[in-house]
């Protein structure tokens, strides 16, 4: 698993691990029970703080897509589709609300967006 974190992003440390965690799970990168690297090993790797990688590895276990065995380390848990749906429907709504915003401000109706999506999805069929 080869993860990069931007010293210059507005996006935290932690959060950017968090998040190239979750990608390499949903792409199968990282498989179901495979563990990963320990904290102190990827602070090392990542050049960072064991502080930052146990937020990031912490914040994966409550949601619920790592779990940590004292003394073994963090594994992958077994994927629950409900759980990643939620995570993916939890995104759309994001950049759907930055959509909304976006046509506020350029006076845009709900009608234009609306068929712009519609266009967009008639274009997968």
């Amino acid at each position: 698993m080869n993860i990069i974190i931007s010293n210059s992003s507005s996006v935290p440390l932690y959060e950017q691990i968090t998040q190239a965690i979750k990608q390499a799970i949903f792409s199968n990168e990282l498989k179901e029970e495979e563990m990963l690297p320990s904290v102190r090993g990827l602070a090392n790797e990542l050049k960072i703080s064991f502080l930052t990688v146990k937020k990031a590895y912490d914040e994966l276990e409550e949601e619920g897509f790592i779990k940590t065995v004292q003394g073994k380390g963090s594994f992958v848990t077994p994927k629950n589709l409900e759980l990643l749906r939620e995570e993916k429907l939890k995104e759309i709504q994001g950049y759907v609300e930055k959509i909304k915003d976006i046509a506020l401000v350029a006076d845009i109706s709900n009608e234009d967006v609306k068929e712009i999506f519609k266009i967009i999805f008639e274009e997968d069929k």
